[in-house]
């Protein structure tokens, strides 16, 4: 059973709010974690840039990854939406089986 925790950032809590409801009810991501606004500092146009974002953490089967990421993109405001994910290597087993199960 391969399992990912999926990084995104969004321009608001109500943006990932929407998003992580979307995917989560689609069955995309057996849940999402919204952080609180923080501060980001990244190059883009040929300048540094700066914002606040809001960064949430999905957990999701990899089967399930680039159908994941291609509704987050479909929904995103950003051209370029920050979309990574990284394999779950250790876990709560009985929690680890909750994610395998509740994902599509």
């Amino acid at each position: 059973m391969g399992l990912l925790t999926v990084y995104v950032t969004f321009s608001s809590e109500e943006e990932a709010k929407k998003i992580a409801n979307t995917v989560v009810k689609e069955r995309l991501a057996a849940c999402a974690n919204i952080f609180p606004p923080h501060h980001s500092v990244y190059w883009w146009d040929g300048a540094v840039q700066s914002a606040s974002e809001c960064a949430t953490l999905f957990k999701t089967a990899e089967k399930t990854f680039e159908s994941l990421k291609n509704r987050i993109v479909e929904l995103h405001g950003y051209e370029c939406p920050c979309v990574v994910g990284w394999k779950i290597e250790e876990g709560h087993k009985p929690y680890l089986d909750w994610i395998a199960t509740e994902t599509v």
